[in-house]
């Protein structure tokens, strides 16, 4: 199961922390990415961490804005959000990933809406 959280309405330039809570005990295993859907787009991968933290990789819109990280002891994924744009607005979803490919079922997402 996968909890989202931390999302908001903030003004553009503003930050959000998202919190992702995943239960199993092969979290500390699997690789985790942050994805988001926009009004009227597809769902589209925002970043990945590796098992170990070690390996990040961003989507080109959001590279040097934002951070994913983790903390395996509390199974939870975390994405630092700065500098943010109108157009990051979105339902922002976790997931377990496989080369970026999303592995379970969705949780309910979080909300962010960036104004301008």
């Amino acid at each position: 199961q996968l909890v989202e959280s931390g999302g908001g309405l903030v003004q553009a330039g503003g930050s959000l922390r998202l919190s992702c809570a995943a239960s199993g005990r092969t979290f500390s295993s699997a690789g985790m990415g942050w994805f988001r859907q926009g009004p009227g787009k597809e769902r589209e991968l925002v970043a990945t961490i590796s098992w170990s933290g070690g390996t990040t990789y961003y989507a080109d819109s959001v590279k040097a804005r934002f951070t994913i990280s983790r903390d395996n002891a509390k199974n939870t994924v975390y994405l630092q959000m700065n500098s943010l744009k109108p157009e990051d607005t979105a339902v922002y979803y976790c997931n377990r990933v496989v080369g970026g490919r999303p592995m379970q079922n969705w949780g309910q997402g979080t909300q962010v809406t960036v104004s301008s």
